[in-house]
């Protein structure tokens, strides 16, 4: 299966039996990224938590008295 990668527009093959090629025909939301383009925003996302500027917002979630 021929995917590119929605960051840098590289073409690549993937195995058509794999999990990723599944999920990428039967829920067409989610995207395909190469592996380099996903180290890059790991390792930028990394960086960004060690210095203390990464603020994760979660949801707050209400306790019920029940």
């Amino acid at each position: 299966m021929k995917v590119k990668c929605v960051i840098c527009d590289k073409i690549e093959d993937i195995d058509e039996n794999s999990f990723e090629a599944k999920r990428l025909r039967n829920r067409p939301i989610h995207t395909y990224m190469c592996k380099e383009c996903e180290d890059r925003i790991a390792l930028n996302t990394k960086k960004r938590i060690d210095s203390g500027n990464f603020v994760l917002y979660q949801n707050k979630t209400q306790e019920d008295d029940w």
